[in-house]
């Protein structure tokens, strides 16, 4: 057995916050325009305008908040082009937390009703489709169906593809290639003594189902019963980031009940961005004087997948013989503050020849629905992303969340790069089947492999 180094958060976060322990105007006077965060930010870096900066982007919050600005097209513009990726966090001496800022912000455009339409529709659109499991599934049906039949070619031969409003066009081209079937949870084998759930998610079941069942049989090697609790919905991040606060601590008050209804010993999370709103559902929760101890608990709970495994002993890992580069999901990485177990867990896998990108924390563009609505801003930033890539040499890109995978794989599909995306516990996923133990007495799994 052996353990994985460098589980732990290099800086630990904050705990649950109680009631009344923030407001913005407290937020806001943390910063104190040093300017760190500026060569932090990804649109400041690629326009070099103050008002595209964290810095710039607080003075307008608090231009508008205290009435001094109103919440004008141009200046919601600047806050909209934010991808909320918290980097600027990591930067910060004078721990500003941006990300609460940020969202404080945007939600109390929306509740004033000064919202702008576009923000409107975004936040109806999550509200009608996100929640509803079916709706979820009906949709990828049919896009499973588009992909496989001559349309998209006849609309790439026509150039009809090129009439579709933008956002259709950028949807289409990252949309990766679905797989056949939905995830469903499997089988598991006997014996397992302990439990956690694990989160299903919105479009992790039908993007990337590999993903899932490659979580489960990690867990399971560790001697995990993975439950996947019936009532679970949405995370509530898209609507939360979208300023839709009212969505997002519904969201979050379901997921509460039916996560600790289930009494597991902790709360797995694949999707950084997911697990980043739900380590934060105290501070949404804040309020609520009926949920606010058991958001806190929730919140305790939560691990993602990567720090969860990286903190046991492994197993037996066979070789992986490929070259890896590994991109820093932002909602882990400056968000949970989880860089080095992912790290670690790679290292641990023989075989594998890691080879850090340039600027491996620097958002790739997903930003949640960030390449639908900003999609001239995410291509800038998936460009860079995909020369670092480049000249990394890897043929395997692995990171921590969905949405990377889906912007990564489009980004070197379109450059013509032969290199494979995945979650980085597919590939010890890879590791722990290679190695094809037999089953022991102490490894009631070794039987599944």
């Amino acid at each position: 057995m052996t353990r994985a180094t460098g589980a732990s958060r290099d800086v630990t976060p904050p705990g649950p916050q109680p009631p009344d322990a923030y407001d913005l105007r407290e937020d806001i006077a943390r910063c104190v325009h040093c300017g760190f965060c500026l060569q932090a930010c990804p649109t400041y870096l690629q326009l070099g305008k103050e008002t595209d900066s964290p810095r710039g982007r607080i003075a307008l919050i608090e231009a508008m908040s205290s009435g001094r600005a109103a919440p004008s097209g141009p200046l919601l513009g600047h806050l909209d082009l934010c991808l909320q990726c918290r980097a600027c966090e990591t930067a910060c001496p004078s721990g500003v937390p941006f990300g609460r800022i940020m969202e404080t912000a945007r939600g109390d455009v929306m509740a004033s009703g000064a919202g702008p339409l576009a923000w409107r529709l975004r936040a109806a659109a999550l509200r009608h489709v996100l929640p509803h499991r079916q709706r979820i599934a009906g949709a990828m049906a049919l896009l499973r169906g588009y992909q496989r039949s001559p349309l998209p070619a006849l609309l790439r031969r026509t150039g009809a593809l090129g009439l579709l409003p933008r956002p259709l066009r950028a949807a289409e081209a990252s949309l990766p290639v679905l797989p056949r079937a939905s995830f469903v949870p499997p089988e598991q084998p006997p014996g397992l003594t302990r439990t956690v759930a694990l989160l299903r998610g919105c479009l992790m079941p039908h993007l990337y189902p590999r993903t899932h069942a490659a979580t489960v049989r990690v867990l399971n090697r560790l001697g995990y019963r993975v439950v996947f609790p019936g009532q679970e919905v949405c995370c509530g991040a898209l609507s939360l980031h979208a300023g839709d606060r009212r969505q997002a601590r519904a969201l979050a008050r379901q997921n509460i009940d039916a996560f600790l209804d289930a009494k597991v010993e902790a709360i797995v999370v694949n999707s950084a961005g997911c697990g980043s709103t739900m380590h934060e559902y105290g501070g949404l929760l804040r309020d609520d004087p009926v949920y606010r101890e058991r958001a806190a608990r929730f919140a305790a709970m939560t691990r993602d997948v990567l720090e969860f495994v990286a903190a046991h002993a492994l197993p037996a890992l066979g070789e992986v013989p490929v070259a890896v580069t590994y991109q820093d999901s932002c909602h882990l990485a400056h968000a949970q503050r989880v860089t080095q177990g992912p790290r670690a867990l790679l290292r641990a896998i023989p075989g594998i020849d890691l080879r850090e990108l340039t600027a491996p924390d620097r958002c790739c563009g997903s930003a949640g629905l960030y390449s639908l609505v900003q999609p001239a801003m995410s291509a800038r930033l998936l460009a860079e992303k995909v020369d670092d890539v480049r000249a990394t040499g890897a043929s395997v890109v692995a990171t921590a969340n969905p949405g990377c995978m889906m912007q990564l794989e489009a980004g070197l599909r379109q450059r013509g790069i032969d290199a494979r995306v995945v979650h980085v516990i597919e590939l010890l996923d890879e590791a722990m089947r290679a190695a094809g133990r037999p089953q022991t007495a102490d490894d009631p799994c070794g039987a599944a492999w």
